[in-house]
């Protein structure tokens, strides 16, 4: 493992990634030259709050901030878990505080029992709907057992106001278990969820009808729920959006998500039609992507897979985003660890392929040997 050399890294991108693999691997880092020439340099708050929820997650973790915040020392504890609470800054959606909080909770001493309030969906970071469509069932593969495992809107808050609540509660495990995904299979049927709070409920029903009719042009079976937030549960600005997932023959799931403009923005107000529309196309767009992770989940997969035993996984993706390409070589910083990246082509495209034209985007083929890591701190019991 990383062992206990300092990594010394600059700039601000890409925080959460170095301090979630600092943390795995108890390896402490060293961010220096963080915005030194910005107007207001040094830390945002809602980098702050994510290296305190870390704290709280973990025992015996030292960070050390400059007066300015644009130095940042941090020694990882010990992975916790247990049920922590923590208020997001209205800056960021939760899904920037929880989706790289997944790859550490199944190692954590006592199962994760995480409670976020906040933002619930922004049109920045992903919704908890997202998450729980596209990077549960990722999960769910890599863990032996997923009894446990669960992710719930409680309170539904658009931005800017927030509001919103989210619990997560995620099992521990020894180790993971070594997975070989390579097969996306075809879109079988499209599942979404179209959310409104503070606008007439009317205004969900608009946003499913125009999704619908660009979707049921592909496929028949499309079946998108409204989920209408009222009263104390509602938050605390008005918003409506839509969340997305193709699921294909093999089990895969591919997800897209669109959200309204924020009250009070200088976009104006959204149409609920052209938001259904746009929501309907993105999604299109991520199936033309393929693979057997979308966007989102491509760096959690790499995570797993680089934590899994010492075995052989391979997994599917579509053309990998910079933050994976980034995730990938941070693995190589913290881990020692290297993936054999292929061009992928199933064997229908590669029929196809004698009569010129290829549809689809190029898919690359992602191989690992895994560490072998494996949970001290899980009670034996």
């Amino acid at each position: 493992m990383g062992g206990s050399k300092l990594r010394e890294y600059q700039g601000s991108n890409f925080l959460r990634q170095r301090l979630v693999l600092a943390t795995i691997t108890s390896t402490p880092v060293r961010i220096t030259n963080i915005r030194p020439r910005d107007d207001d340099p040094g830390l945002q708050e809602a980098e702050g709050g994510f290296i305190r929820l870390l704290d709280r997650l973990t025992n015996g973790s030292q960070v050390e901030v400059s007066d300015t915040g644009s130095q940042l020392t941090y020694k990882p504890g010990v992975l916790l878990g247990g049920k922590v609470e923590h208020q997001c800054s209205l800056e960021r959606g939760i899904g920037y505080w929880l989706e790289p909080i997944l790859a550490l909770a199944p190692f954590c001493k006592d199962p994760l029992h995480l409670i976020l309030t906040g933002v619930t969906n922004n049109q920045l970071d992903p919704s908890p709907d997202w998450i729980k469509a596209s990077c549960l069932p990722i999960l769910r593969r890599f863990l032996t057992d997923d009894t446990g495992l669960e992710l719930s809107v409680s309170k539904r808050g658009a931005a800017p106001g927030g509001g919103g609540q989210v619990v997560f509660k995620c099992p521990v495990r020894k180790s993971l278990r070594p997975v070989q995904v390579t097969d996306q299979g075809k879109i079988k049927r499209v599942r979404g969820v179209a959310w409104a709070v503070r606008v007439s409920p009317a205004t969900a029903n608009r946003v499913v009808e125009s999704a619908k009719g660009e979707l049921l042009k592909f496929l028949p079976d499309v079946y998108i729920y409204t989920d209408h937030f009222t009263g104390a549960k509602s938050g605390k600005s008005p918003g409506f959006g839509l969340t997305l997932t193709a699921e294909t023959t093999t089990g895969c799931f591919l997800t897209a998500e669109v959200c309204s403009n924020p009250a009070g923005s200088g976009d104006g107000p959204t149409l609920p039609e052209d938001l259904g529309t746009r929501g309907a196309r993105t999604l299109l767009e991520e199936i033309f992507r393929g693979g057997c992770a979308d966007s989102l989940t491509q760096a959690l997969t790499v995570s797993l897979m680089a934590l899994s035993p010492a075995d052989v996984s391979k997994a599917v993706v579509g053309p990998l985003s910079p933050y994976t390409i980034q995730q990938l070589r941070h693995m190589k910083d913290f881990m020692q660890i290297m993936f054999k990246l292929e061009t992928y082509k199933s064997e229908e495209e590669q029929e196809g392929d004698a009569g010129g034209l290829r549809i689809g985007a190029d898919k690359v083929l992602l191989t690992c040997v895994g560490l072998g890591f494996t949970n001290l701190s899980k009670k034996t019991s």
